[in-house]
């Protein structure tokens, strides 16, 4: 199974790689997206950082527009570029003048994005798309690898803790399985809990004892 560690050590090789592979690319990073705010992953240079958290700061950028409409941005000359003023003029201050962004996505979670960053304009081509399309692929199933386990890793916690929970209930009320499974799921509703949430509090009761 995969862990943070991991995840981030695999992102990182594939960021290096597409700078490595794909034409016209002179940096790359991976974006998440958190509530509104855009989260750089990997990054193949303190620049690329720099780009998400202006995107952040402006609430505008073609890496939000990837991850939040869902297709591939291509921006061939920053400074022709008009649907994001603000965050071009800034990019060309910093000297990137043409992007190509692929959104991120696995089972149709919306993930991230792989942004491809050139130094000139019009340097990304079909082999561009073609090959980080290909880079893009991998670095979904990384991710996707990642929240996969952290959802299973969570759900054997809480089958856990159930089971603790069950044991107390069936102790201190002298009750079977069944009815102490019951009386958890009767007291998630009444209280419009998760169940987990629910048996976390009846095993921290006996902790506190």
């Amino acid at each position: 199974m995969q862990d943070q560690t991991s995840t981030e050590s695999t992102l990182t090789m594939l960021v290096r790689g597409a700078v490595g592979i794909v034409p016209g690319t002179r940096w790359a990073g991976v974006s998440l997206l958190e509530g509104r705010k855009v989260e750089p992953r990997a990054p193949s240079d303190p620049l690329v950082a720099t780009l998400d958290l202006l995107q952040t700061e402006l609430d505008e950028g073609p890496c939000l527009s990837s991850l939040r409409e869902h297709h591939t941005v291509l921006i061939a000359d920053m400074a022709a570029e008009t649907r994001w003023p603000r965050f071009t003029a800034s990019a060309l201050d910093l000297g990137v003048h043409s992007l190509l962004s692929f959104q991120l996505f696995v089972l149709q979670q919306n993930l991230g994005a792989l942004n491809l960053y050139g130094g000139e304009p019009g340097v990304f081509s079909d082999d561009s798309h073609r090959i980080g399309g290909i880079v893009a692929q991998h670095a979904s199933i990384a991710l996707f690898g990642a929240e996969a386990e952290a959802h299973f890793e969570a759900a054997l916690s809480s089958r856990d803790e159930i089971g603790q929970a069950k044991g107390i209930i069936m102790e201190r009320f002298k009750i079977d399985s069944v009815s102490a499974f019951n009386l958890l799921v009767t007291l998630s509703q009444e209280s419009n809990e998760k169940l987990a949430d629910v048996a976390h509090r009846v095993v921290a009761s006996m902790d506190d004892d």
